[in-house]
């Protein structure tokens, strides 16, 4: 069964999807790949009150102490991007390369590819949680989000408490 529910953070609307194992969906409204509407909001589940703390604590600029349950669903590959994305340590950031890189290390082969990397990342159902805008181009520029990029420099800057338009101009 599939629940739905969402949440007002200060970035807009984020609509919120779940089943019996865990999240499987955390997306601003109108992003690229989310769950269009709400046609009916499920009840109140003890996971959405766990993901709602959790986006509370996030969005006041503290780090969550305590993880949700996820259930993503992708290819091996996605899900092997997407639990790297989960080692990047708050407040900090990896580039599409570095990640292609640690992957083809893994997978004992000479090169992966930035652009495979960056195609998994952008289909991250569960975003903020798996923090795939935690991920930046080679020259440290802001490059894809499926929720826009201003939404990308606002989460990093609430992660390092700075101005995000200085740090990242677009």
């Amino acid at each position: 069964m599939e629940y739905r529910n969402s949440y007002i953070s200060p970035l807009g609307r984020i609509l919120l999807t779940a089943d019996e194992i865990g999240l499987t969906g955390l997306a601003f409204e109108g992003q690229k790949n989310a769950v269009q509407g709400l046609i009916r909001e499920s009840e109140e589940t003890t996971l959405f009150s766990g993901v709602k703390k959790w986006l509370d604590i996030y969005f006041s600029g503290v780090e969550p102490d305590f993880q949700i349950p996820i259930h993503l669903e992708g290819t091996d590959f996605q899900m092997c991007v997407w639990e790297m994305l989960c080692t990047i340590p708050y407040g900090e950031t990896t580039t599409y390369g570095a990640i292609a890189k640690q992957i083809a290390h893994d997978r004992g082969i000479s090169k992966m590819s930035s652009q495979a990397v960056g195609n998994a990342i952008g289909r991250n159902p569960v975003s903020v949680i798996v923090p795939c805008h935690r991920v930046i181009g080679a020259k440290g520029n802001l490059t894809g989000y499926a929720g826009g990029i201003e939404r990308k420099a606002e989460l990093l800057k609430i992660e390092q408490n700075q101005n995000a338009t200085e740090q990242y101009p677009f």
